[in-house]
């Protein structure tokens, strides 16, 4: 892959039924960048199988493994996607693209989802945070799961979050630092494998709100 791929960090705790489908999607010109965090099902080795560069991650966070997958990253534009199967890599131009031409300094997948993709319980959180952030970050439809932005631009924000408050913290500290925030529709469909720890309960839900929150905060 040339100096010139877009790096894409993908998050990953079990996900071994799901990652020969993910990454064999990728489209030319992007780099998968698999972080392990801490998975007892082989996905790490999988991963290596199917060509991705793997991160060892082992400090339990959604947000430290991204950020695990950030400092990892060579590229200029770093992307992040669940690796669930969930999301379709080939949409990946979708959302890095506006920030690679210089249209968005953040983009965000807004997920159109299939049947039986998005619990309900799951999209009425979603949306009540869109809704609670509305004043400090505009008109946010979708804590999305694909993203894209600036490396450098990233680190430079100072994340501090390690759990599943990554997400909402990035969007608002972009929106602190004055960037441009755009949406941009993505397909999401059920998880290929497993169930996800994030929205595939009530309970998983009610911990990334929680998580959320205190990013608000």
């Amino acid at each position: 892959m040339s100096a010139a791929a877009i790096d894409v960090v993908l998050p990953v705790l079990d996900e071994a039924g799901a990652i020969p489908g993910v990454l064999s999607a990728f489209p030319e010109g992007y780099r998968a960048i698999v972080v392990d965090n801490g998975s007892t099902d082989g996905s790490a080795a999988i991963a290596r199988e199917h060509g991705a560069i793997v991160v060892s991650e082992p400090r339990r966070g959604f947000g430290a493994a991204c950020f695990a997958g950030l400092r990892a990253a060579e590229g200029d534009v770093v992307c992040f996607m669940d690796c669930d199967g969930s999301l379709d890599p080939r949409e990946l131009p979708r959302v890095s693209g506006p920030v690679a031409s210089g249209g968005a300094d953040l983009a965000l997948g807004s997920r159109s989802a299939e049947p039986g993709a998005w619990p309900a319980h799951a999209r009425v959180a979603n949306r009540a945070l869109g809704l609670m952030i509305r004043r400090r970050a505009g008109r946010i439809t979708d804590i999305g799961p694909m993203r894209a932005a600036r490396r450098e631009g990233l680190l430079a924000l100072g994340l501090r979050d390690r759990r599943f408050g990554w997400p909402l913290e990035m969007v608002l500290r972009a929106a602190e630092a004055g960037w441009r925030i755009e949406e941009f529709p993505v397909s999401y469909r059920p998880r290929q494998a497993g169930r996800s720890k994030v929205t595939g309960t009530v309970r998983g839900t009610l911990r990334t709100v929680h998580d959320m929150s205190k990013a608000m905060r």
